[in-house]
């Protein structure tokens, strides 16, 4: 069983920045796909990025191509989101996932350990 526990959620202005961390309590975090996910009210759960288990490959949804970064630091057994040039549109609650299987990244049928997510709002 692996637990994640999100953080760095909060209210920032258009055009500013936010640092997610999700913290993994495995002790094999580095075998882990891990992604980022994020639902709005109203919407369905949908894709923000994801990263190789060493890092070596990211993949990002267009949406927040070029605006987001994610990292992960496996020694602290840690996931990160960098949020920079914030749009209202970036709101929602944001889901830390974790998946021992290869392939479809972007599916969260394919994740098989969720936070309880972290809020972000973006105002203008």
């Amino acid at each position: 069983q692996v637990q994640l526990v999100e953080s760095g959620g909060g209210l920032v202005q258009t055009g500013g920045s936010l640092r997610l961390s999700c913290a993994a309590s495995a002790r094999t975090f580095s075998s882990y796909v891990m992604g980022w996910f994020r639902q709005a009210p109203g919407k369905e759960r949908e894709f923000v990025a994801a990263i190789a288990w060493n890092g070596g490959g990211t993949y990002y949804a267009d949406s927040v191509k070029g605006r987001f970064f994610i990292s992960r630091d496996n020694a602290k057994t840690t996931v990160y989101l960098l949020m920079t040039s914030l749009k209202s549109e970036d709101t929602a609650v944001y889901y830390c996932a974790a998946t021992y299987s290869e392939g479809a990244y972007y599916a969260p049928q394919n994740y098989h350990y969720w936070g309880q997510g972290t809020q972000v709002t973006v105002s203008s």
